[in-house]
C-alpha cells in the first residue's frame, strides 16, 4: 500500500513539475527585470561597449556637438596652416610647422577621446581631453606673454577665442568627470572583481592610445629640428609613425582579446622606444651645454620623460590585468544585443 501511495506521487510530480519549470521561467522573465545583464542595453563596438545617442541627455548631446564642431574647425585652420608653411606662404604670426603638426596631432586625438568619453563613460578619456585643452590653452598664454605689445594686437582675436573655448571645455569636461558612472556595473554586473577588472582594461586602453599621440609628437620633435625636413629626417619620421602605430595596434589587441602572446608581443615591440628615448634625452643633455636654442631641446626632453612615465604605468596596469585574464569580462564587453 505505501509503495503504490509513493509511486502515484512520483507520478503526479513528474506530470506538474514542467508547470512549476515554466512558471519559474515565466516569473524569472516577467517578474524580475532587474536580474537581467545590463550590458545587453549597450552596443557593442571594436572598442568595447557603447551607449546609444538616444541614452544620452538633450544637454549633454549637444555639449558633445559644440565640442566636436569647435575641434573639427580648429582642425581646419590647423591644415591650412601646415600646408602654407610647407608652400612657403606661411604669415609671420603663425606657428612654426613643428608646432603646428603637434597640434594637428592633438586635435585627432582630442576628437576621440571626447568621443569614447561621451558614449562610454569612460573617464580615463575625459581626463586626457582636459589635459590636452590645458596644455594648447597654455601654451597660448605663454606664446601671448612672450611677444612684443604690436604682435599681440595681431593674435589678440586668436588668443582671447582659444582660452575662452578652451576654459568652456575644461568646466563643462571637468562637470562630466564628477557625474556618477555606471558603466563599470553595466558590463561587469555585481561582482566587483570584473568591475575592477573593467576599470584596470579602460586604463590600459588608455594608456595605450596616449603613449601612442606622445610617441607620435615625439617623432615630430626629434625630426622637424631643422627648418628644412631633409630626407634622413622624413624616413627616421615614417618608420617612427609606422613603429608607433603597429605598438600600439598590438596593444590594444592583447588588451582588448586578453591574449598573454600579444601582451609578450606588446611589450618586446616597446623595447626599442624606451632605449631610443633614453638615448634621445641623453643626447638632448649633452647637446644642451653645445647650442645656444634650447625650446625645442626641451620639449623632446619633456616628451621623452612623459613618454616614459606613460609607458611604466602602463605596464603596471597590464601586469594587473593580465592576472584577471578569462574571468568573463571580454564576453560580456562583446556581447550582440538582444
Amino acid at each position: 500500500m505505501a509503495g503504490e501511495l509513493t509511486f502515484t506521487l512520483l507520478v503526479e510530480m513528474d506530470e506538474i513539475s514542467p508547470l512549476l519549470y515554466n512558471q519559474a521561467r515565466e516569473g524569472s522573465d516577467t517578474l524580475s527585470p532587474n536580474l537581467r545583464p545590463r550590458h545587453q542595453e549597450l552596443i557593442p563596438t571594436p572598442c568595447g561597449p557603447i551607449k546609444s545617442w538616444s541614452e544620452l541627455s538633450c544637454p549633454l548631446k549637444s555639449y558633445f556637438c559644440l565640442t566636436v564642431a569647435s575641434l573639427l574647425a580648429l582642425l581646419g585652420l590647423t591644415v591650412s596652416s601646415v600646408y602654407k608653411q610647407h608652400t612657403g606662404t606661411a604669415a609671420s604670426d603663425e606657428d612654426n610647422l613643428t608646432v603646428s603638426l603637434i597640434q594637428l596631432i592633438g586635435i585627432l586625438f582630442c576628437v576621440y577621446y571626447i568621443s569614447r568619453g561621451v558614449l562610454q563613460d569612460n573617464r580615463q578619456e575625459l581626463v586626457k581631453f582636459v589635459l590636452s585643452v590645458l596644455v594648447v590653452v597654455l601654451r597660448s598664454v605663454v606664446n601671448f606673454c612672450v611677444l612684443d605689445s604690436e604682435d599681440r594686437m595681431k593674435l589678440l582675436v586668436r588668443f582671447v577665442c582659444i582660452v575662452s573655448v578652451g576654459l568652456v571645455h575644461i568646466f563643462c569636461t571637468t562637470l562630466l568627470i564628477r557625474r556618477p558612472n555606471t558603466m563599470a556595473f553595466r558590463v561587469g554586473g555585481a561582482l566587483e572583481s570584473l568591475q575592477e577588472q573593467y576599470f584596470v582594461l579602460n586604463l590600459c586602453f588608455s594608456m595605450v592610445t596616449f603613449d601612442l599621440q606622445a610617441q607620435l609628437c615625439l617623432c615630430v620633435l626629434v625630426t622637424t629640428w631643422d627648418s628644412t625636413m631633409s630626407t634622413r629626417n622624413g624616413v627616421l619620421l615614417g618608420v617612427g609613425v609606422v613603429w608607433a602605430c603597429l605598438t600600439a595596434a598590438v596593444g590594444a589587441a592583447a588588451v582588448l582579446k586578453e591574449s598573454k602572446v600579444l601582451v609578450w608581443i606588446f611589450m618586446t615591440l616597446n623595447l626599442p622606444q624606451v632605449a631610443f628615448i633614453v638615448f634621445l634625452v641623453y643626447t638632448l643633455v649633452v647637446r644642451w651645454q653645445e647650442d645656444t636654442s634650447y625650446t625645442l631641446e626641451a620639449a623632446a626632453v619633456t616628451g621623452g620623460l612623459v613618454s616614459l612615465f606613460i609607458k611604466v604605468l602602463l605596464l603596471w596596469s597590464l601586469v594587473r590585468l593580465v592576472r584577471s585574464f578569462g574571468q568573463g569580462l571580454r564576453e560580456r564587453m562583446f556581447a550582440g544585443s538582444q
